[in-house]
């Protein structure tokens, strides 16, 4: 059954795109089969994958409506494990559309059901907004990974996150809580920086994810090219945070990768045909 993880945060530019595109790519090159649904009408998870902005191929927004399912809208993408639900500026109707069904805010639950068995990960990747789209993403998951700056701002918002939090616990979906909240554009060299991540820590306690997202050009550039950052240059600062945040969320969980059992048994290996010369050292 898959872990199904929204990426959330009702202020815009924090970095959740980004996570969105290079987490799933990261677990995805663990081995773990992974899909990432583009909640955004803006498609930028779509576009950074390669996929041209395309209002009629299959998206999220004909699996809102009811015109198909996720099955037949999940696109193969250059990573093996890796499928993506394109999103599309159609999606920014589907708020109207919706509004008369008494169940507009399950609709995306619903449609996931029959394809949690077929993946490890599900990632949604949500608009900066509290609308109808990222309500569904809400009601979908139980968990938020919510990527915040280390800035003035943030702070400021967390008692608006917390709010919202609350409120969809009480009225659709009271399994819900924070994954873990992640710190994106981080540079430490500022006083700010680590004053805004004690009191971060202060209020989010171990919710408060040990793995930064530095503030790196290779990051910026890679979507341009239409790829995660881990096929654009994999030896960069960005490519590594994003693996580390992999790992992370992957141990948080108790879940051994494919790639780390490969791993682990390549060094067992090496070890039993180790040539030792004596005297024997260790």
């Amino acid at each position: 059954m898959a872990t199904v993880l929204a990426v959330v945060n009702q202020k815009g530019g924090v970095g959740k795109t980004t996570t969105a595109i290079n987490l799933s790519a990261a677990l995805a090159l663990e081995g773990m089969k992974t899909l990432l649904i583009d909640c955004d009408p803006q498609a930028n998870s779509t576009g950074g994958y390669g996929f041209p902005r395309d209002d009629e191929r299959k998206s999220t927004y004909d699996v809102l409506t009811g015109e198909c399912g996720l099955a037949e809208a999940a696109l193969p993408t250059e990573i093996e494990a890796l499928f993506l639900v394109p999103s599309s500026k159609n999606l920014i109707g589907a708020n109207v559309e919706m509004i008369q069904d008494e169940k507009r805010a399950f609709r995306l639950r619903e449609a996931l059901k029959p394809e949690l068995a077929k993946y490890d990960f599900v990632l949604l990747d949500c608009p900066p907004a509290l609308d109808l789209l990222t309500l569904n993403a809400l009601v979908a998951t139980d968990r938020l990974l919510v990527p915040m700056q280390a800035e003035y701002f943030a702070l400021e918002g967390i008692s608006e996150l917390v709010h919202t939090l609350e409120r969809v616990r009480q009225g659709f979906n009271p399994r819900l809580e924070i994954e873990g909240v992640l710190l994106t554009m981080y540079d430490d060299r500022t006083n700010l920086a680590q004053q805004v991540t004690e009191n971060l820590r202060d209020f989010f306690k171990d919710k408060l994810l040990k793995t930064v997202i530095p503030r790196n050009v290779r990051l910026a550039e890679a979507p341009s090219y239409g790829k995660p950052v881990m096929l654009y240059d994999p030896k960069s600062r960005g490519a590594e945070s994003y693996r580390d945040l992999a790992q992370e969320l992957l141990d948080r969980n108790k879940i051994e990768s494919p790639r780390a059992k490969e791993r682990k048994r390549a060094a067992a290996n090496r070890a039993k045909t180790e040539i030792k010369f004596w005297p024997y050292v260790k």
